[in-house]
């Protein structure tokens, strides 16, 4: 018997350490951990965060559109959206043009705070210290999977 075939016969499926998936998911926690203290100064939480940084980008969106960017379904944006409006970064209206729209508008208190978020990036890299190339190849397959499991998504009905 091959090494190879030897190898396949003894992999088994259900070890955590034969998971992709675990190291992904571990990984993403760890880096949410290491936001928090850089978010907690900004009263935010990591979904927010990244809610606020769709929405500095895009100034005006409908909410099915921020739910699409940030992969989130409206059971947990609309939630996240009534928070980031009380504490008074945005705004939500209906659309004149279809009233089944929810838009969403960043306000200026909602752009200053952008200003004092500014340094939460670098903060960030700093405490991950991977190479850049490293990190742009990481990039590149992280959003190539993603690309993937939505297409995946589509076709399966969701």
């Amino acid at each position: 018997m091959k090494k190879e075939e030897n190898m396949e016969k003894n992999f088994d499926p259900l070890k955590l350490e034969n998971q992709l998936c675990f190291p992904l998911y571990a990984c993403a926690k760890e880096i949410v951990k290491a936001y928090k203290p850089y978010l907690d100064e900004l009263d935010l939480t990591y979904t927010q965060y990244i809610t606020m940084m769709v929405m500095w980008e895009h100034r005006e969106l409908r909410v099915k559109d921020v739910g699409e960017r940030l992969y989130l379904d409206s059971s947990t944006l609309t939630p996240l959206l009534k928070r980031l409006e009380e504490k008074g970064y945005i705004s939500r209206r209906r659309s004149e043009k279809d009233e089944r729209d929810l838009i969403v508008t960043v306000t200026d208190e909602g752009m200053a705070l952008r200003e004092r978020a500014l340094s939460v990036p670098g903060k960030l890299a700093a405490c991950v210290d991977l190479e850049q190339e490293k990190a742009a190849a990481l990039y590149g397959i992280l959003y190539e999977v993603l690309g993937k499991m939505r297409q995946d998504g589509k076709r399966s009905g969701e």
